[in-house]
């Protein structure tokens, strides 16, 4: 059967993987991006650097604004868009950011891989590779699953309170929740 990408599917993967790789790139390499670390850091300590908090804050909310507008349209292709369609995707999202830690960008990534496989792992239906592993007379006849689609929240849910109770910084370090 293999894998069925859609166009607008590999449209959204590579302008993810360009848009963050600029934004690492902008944070780490240029003077706009190392006063915004700076400030987000210490402020004061920023604005005895000479740093304008004005201009950092204005060209945060320019670049949320741009991710947020580009981040809504890549969804929008692929998507359609409904009432309330954020509820769905807050819990993934926030545990993401949880899990990975807050304030480490590589731990928000690998954050969402990990809600993102757990919820698939769970949900998936296994009927197939049951069917490859267990004799013929064996193979099942209906959907084999741990637990419904129902409870893909549940399980990103469940991650959000083991990291919190376990390790409050997440995967990577991150600030304490």
């Amino acid at each position: 059967e293999g894998l069925a990408l859609r166009g607008s599917q590999v449209i959204t993967v590579v302008t993810t993987i360009i848009l963050v790789a600029a934004m690492f790139w902008f944070l780490n390499k240029t003077r706009t991006g190392k006063s915004m670390r700076a400030f987000s850091d210490n402020e004061d300590l920023a604005l005895l650097s000479g740093i304008n908090p004005e201009r950092v804050v204005t060209i945060v909310w320019i670049l949320v604004a741009v991710l947020t507008t580009v981040g809504g349209t890549l969804y929008g292709l692929d998507k359609s868009y409904k009432p309330f369609i954020f509820f769905q995707l807050l819990l993934p999202m926030f545990a993401s950011a949880i899990v990975g830690g807050f304030g480490n960008p590589l731990g928000a990534i690998a954050g969402g891989f990990v809600i993102a496989f757990s919820e698939v792992s769970v949900t998936y239906a296994f009927k197939k590779v049951v069917t490859y592993v267990v004799p013929e007379s064996w193979a099942p006849d209906t959907l084999v699953q741990l637990l419904s689609t129902d409870y893909k929240f549940a399980v990103s849910f469940g991650i959000l309170i083991l990291v919190l109770l376990f390790r409050p910084t997440g995967i990577f370090k991150g600030q304490s929740v």
